[in-house]
């Protein structure tokens, strides 16, 4: 039986003259060839998916081999007899491809670009050059890449690397008897593809790829080709959300007839002049292309019929996120003349919607529009700047360029001071996200760094010390511990407690001996009277980083010399430690051996036990976090701050915070993110003032429409086509707060309402250019919360209340399959399901009413806020 390829020379590693693929000379090769795409979900079966096949007949012909040595070959390929179907036989009469010829489906000048012949030199089995026409659509030059790049292989058995289709990529071959088989490293595939990802591997997107190609070998002749390619991925944060992509291909011998002879002649050159002079040397790397959008509407259009989506009282409702997600698509491939005048003429109702989908965007022109746009010293659109701002805290894959622009605007003037330290901020925000990607050395970084650094050494107003520290609490400098120790230990009242708190959020390894060292002492006091959060904060830090036996052991001896307040805090830490079994319960345990440290006078008091018992059931200081490995999102965090309020009580203040002002806010962690505190009042007279004025209205801390997740991939499957994985996740998000006092009821209330609509977007397509195959699934939930805390302080202990509202949160998701052809024609599969969101179980309950006696006086205090992993700040 004769083959494709002359292989009984080499396989196994016998000596031979030839190392790959050896076509016989005079000899024609028909063969027919098919590669067919399939799309589902990660768990979906093959004979479920979308998807389509190409096959065809196919033509291989030995031209020119070299006189000086048999293993360097030229070889033309011809692609004949095109059909395009369906990969799923059940489909009959619904086939978009029934009753369509392969002109109409492919189209008469694809369908005579793909049949034009392609030459491929091959040298020890590898492809030198690559030779078609110019100007072919790039889409058909790839399908015929993908087929030309099955003819690559080496008989023995190794690792190397090859450049095909899929880019320069590590391969493994496997030599037998009857088989050779190639194992290609899709990961390790060096080749040029627009794309990004979430920084956070939390809301990230987890992927694996495999390719494998069989050379099957009978009586010495490779007489099959079958590869198989898979890629899966999964979204980290929602496990729903799935998807995979299975292409095959298939290269058969079905006879040989007599051929062409050989063309004479040293110089390859001059024998593809010979064959065709049109033919150009053209890479074999898969090339980029986009398919044409007939019949899209502009990006005006689009917005005009989304826009009543987006007004604001819509924006709890998922219909609006899922418009945003969408527009933010249509942004992407914008100019910027086409936003800014949609920016230009839209009303000031909409617009700050419109400024989060422009900015979230991401792209040199929709960043270029929005800055032309706003006028950062007038404040006549402060609002549409703090929004513009968020968006750029929370942009999923921030740019040096986006970093340069903030800071030439932090070197101008502002008409808000406000709007000048939320730039400052988000600098710091972003600094942290280039540098987890790798963009640290960046010239625009650099800057940044020495921006918020040098500021913070320079800084004499207390304004400003307080915005460059929320800049470093944002970059995490390393660089910066040092600035932050100082003003950790000693700054005064809320700058000590900022320092502390940003320590706070620095990994494990960069809580070093000496950092230690300086937390010891802010606990212990050995220099200065603190504030007691600045040292509970100090003494949180010091147990979550591996602390020594002595650091444990003074700890837990500070346990009963401290005031009440924190002696309760404390105790809750330690024994929260070990309940909950985290990494310094070992430490404590071997330290409670001692009975100097483990005794009833420092444990067992009955006051510590009375305020204990309730101190479990009302938290002061809730977070939302999400872990997923070693990775972990801050979700959440709004804390209202109060401080200096013993003169309402006539209570005496603690030492170390005789001389603090009155004061209450609002401050706010989003998505890892720190943003400009809120104010509620600041100092007596401004507290009295308010009281005298005040309503019961809500201060908004963040209202926007958020991009959270954010990933998209091109890849280039081995058969020639293309494939795209888009996954974008979206809120809309509306957290606001207030805080009323009331003299005459000695009482005080904190309200926290948090409003939220989220919906997850992922779609794969496989495009061919002629055809598409697809996968859409969402997710989508609306969900309401209320916190309100309550102090009466009529009488000693107060009396402390929280409660919890919470509306029932939908929980839907929705899957949509689909085939459809450039010419209009397609086939479409809808599902939808629907619960009620109770994933998490701490919040079961639509209401929730805890009340306590609180044994303590006011002093600067955390007050309980909005969260689930509950983590105690005193």
């Amino acid at each position: 039986m004769t083959g494709i390829g002359d292989a009984a020379r080499a396989v196994g590693g016998s000596g031979g003259h030839t190392t790959g693929l050896s076509l016989n000379n005079d000899r024609l090769y028909k063969l027919t060839y098919s590669t067919e795409v399939f799309v589902n979900q990660g768990k979906g079966k093959l004979q479920d998916s979308v998807g389509y096949r190409i096959s065809s007949n196919v033509d291989v012909v030995l031209l020119w081999r070299n006189p000086d040595g048999d293993d360097d070959q030229l070889i033309q390929i011809t692609i004949k007899d095109v059909n395009v179907e369906n990969v799923n036989q059940k489909r009959g009469e619904k086939s978009i491809f029934k009753g369509k010829n392969p002109a109409k489906i492919v189209r008469k000048e694809n369908l005579e670009a793909l049949q034009r012949p392609v030459l491929l030199h091959l040298v020890h089995g590898k492809v030198k050059n690559f030779y078609s026409y110019e100007n072919e659509p790039v889409a058909i030059e790839n399908l015929k890449r993908g087929l030309a790049s099955l003819f690559q292989m080496q008989l023995s058995s190794g690792t190397t690397n090859e450049v095909d289709i899929s880019g320069d990529c590590k391969v493994t071959y496997q030599g037998h008897q009857d088989k050779v088989i190639k194992i290609k490293a899709l990961d390790s595939c060096k080749i040029e593809r627009p794309g990004f990802t979430a920084i956070n591997q939390v809301l990230g997107v987890t992927s694996k790829a495999t390719s494998v190609t069989t050379y099957k070998i009978e009586d010495s002749f490779v007489i099959a080709v079958l590869a198989e390619e898979t890629h899966a991925f999964g979204l980290n944060f929602l496990r729903t959300i799935t998807g995979k992509i299975v292409s095959k291909q298939k290269l058969e011998l079905k006879t040989t007839e007599a051929g062409p002879r050989l063309m004479s002649g040293k110089h390859i050159a001059a024998i593809i002049k010979a064959v065709d002079s049109n033919y150009k040397a053209l890479p074999i790397e898969g090339q980029v292309f986009q398919s044409e959008c007939k019949g899209c509407p502009s990006l005006s259009e689009h917005w005009q019929s989304i826009r009543k989506h987006l007004q604001p009282d819509s924006l709890s409702k998922a219909e609006s996120v899922r418009n945003f997600l969408a527009f933010i698509q249509h942004l992407r491939t914008a100019k910027k003349e086409e936003i800014l005048q949609i920016l230009k003429t839209e009303n000031k109702d909409i617009l700050p919607q419109l400024v989060d989908a422009v900015t979230s965007a991401q792209t040199p022109d929709s960043l270029d529009a929005i800055l032309d746009f706003l006028d950062f010293k007038s404040d006549s659109n402060v609002i549409l700047q703090e929004r513009f701002l968020y968006a750029c805290a929370f942009a999923s894959h921030p740019d040096e360029e986006l970093l340069r622009a903030l800071i030439s605007k932090f070197k101008g003037s502002f008409a808000s001071n406000d709007i000048r330290e939320s730039v400052m901020i988000v600098i710091g925000a972003l600094v942290r996200k280039l540098c987890q990607s790798d963009g640290c050395k960046l010239k625009g970084v650099v800057e940044a760094k020495k921006l918020i650094l040098g500021g913070l050494e320079k800084a004499e107003k207390k304004e400003d010390i307080m915005m460059y520290l929320l800049a470093l609490k944002n970059a995490l400098l390393p660089e910066g511990i040092p600035l932050l120790l100082k003003y950790a230990e000693t700054g005064e009242g809320p700058i000590s407690h900022l320092a502390t708190t940003s320590i706070q959020r620095y990994d494990v390894p960069f809580i070093t001996d000496e950092v230690r060292k300086t937390l010891n002492r802010i606990y212990h006091q050995n220099r200065k009277v603190h504030e007691k959060t600045v040292r509970t904060t100090a003494a949180a830090i010091i147990l979550n980083n591996n602390p020594s036996y002595m650091e444990v052991k003074n700890i837990l001896l500070s346990i009963g010399e401290l005031p009440k307040e924190m002696n309760k805090y404390m105790l809750s830490t330690v024994q929260d430690i070990l309940r909950f079994e985290m990494p310094a319960s070992k430490m404590i345990r071997r330290v409670l051996k001692e009975m100097v440290a483990h005794n009833y006078d420092r444990f067992c008091q009955e006051w510590i036990f009375f305020c204990l018992y309730w101190l479990h059931r009302t938290r002061s200081n809730l977070n939302i976090f999400q872990y997923i490995g070693k990775s972990h999102l801050h979700g959440s965090q709004v804390v209202i701050e109060a401080q200096g309020l013993e003169t309402l009580i006539a209570a005496t203040p603690d030492e170390g915070e005789e001389n603090l002002d009155s004061y209450a806010g609002l401050s706010v962690i989003l998505f890892d993110v720190q943003l400009r505190p809120v104010t509620f009042f600041n100092g007596y007279s401004d507290l009295m003032s308010k009281m005298l004025s005040a309503s019961s209205d809500p201060v908004s801390v963040v209202k926007a429409l958020v991009l959270l997740i954010d990933h998209s991939q091109e890849i280039q499957l081995q058969s020639g086509l293309k494939a795209n994985i888009d996954i974008q996740g979206a809120l809309a998000i509306d957290i606001s707060g207030a805080m009323e006092f009331s003299l005459w009821y000695r009482e005080s209330k904190t309200r926290v309402k948090n409003l939220l609509a989220v919906v997850i977007a992922g779609d794969i397509t496989v495009d061919s250019s002629f055809v598409k195959a697809g996968l859409e699934i969402s997710a989508e939930t609306e969900a309401s919360m209320e916190f309100i805390s309550t102090v009466q302080f009529s009488q000693y202990p107060f009396l402390v209340c929280l409660q919890m509202d919470r509306a029932e949160a939908p929980y839907r998701q929705f899957e949509t399959k689909y085939e459809r052809l450039s010419t209009g024609r397609g086939y479409v599969l809808r599902k939808r399901k629907e619960r009620l969101w109770q994933d998490l179980n701490s919040l079961s309950t639509k209401r929730m009413l805890i009340c306590a006696r609180w044994c303590f006086p006011l002093s600067r205090r955390v007050l309980p806020t909005v969260g689930v992993g509950f983590e105690t700040d005193g």
